[in-house]
């Protein structure tokens, strides 16, 4: 006898899942988007700071992107 799957989608209070902790995205290694990277060269420019490098993965940027936010008072 198989085990019952959970799904999430059918339980009758489900969590929210609209936000993640970038370290637990599927996608989180693959390298940074291209808006992500433009983003973080504007809040990177606005805060004085150097450029992100252009190797950062999708979940690194997410997180740069929270730090400078939160730096310029815009989070």
């Amino acid at each position: 006898m198989t085990e019952p799957v959970d799904n999430p989608k059918l339980d009758e209070h489900p969590g929210s899942n609209t936000e993640k902790d970038p370290e637990n995205w599927v996608s989180g290694d693959d390298p940074m988007t291209g808006a992500q990277a433009s983003y973080l060269t504007t809040l990177s420019e606005q805060a004085g700071e150097e450029p992100p490098a252009e190797t950062l993965s999708k979940a690194e940027a997410s997180q740069r992107i929270d730090a400078l936010k939160s730096h310029l008072g815009l989070a």
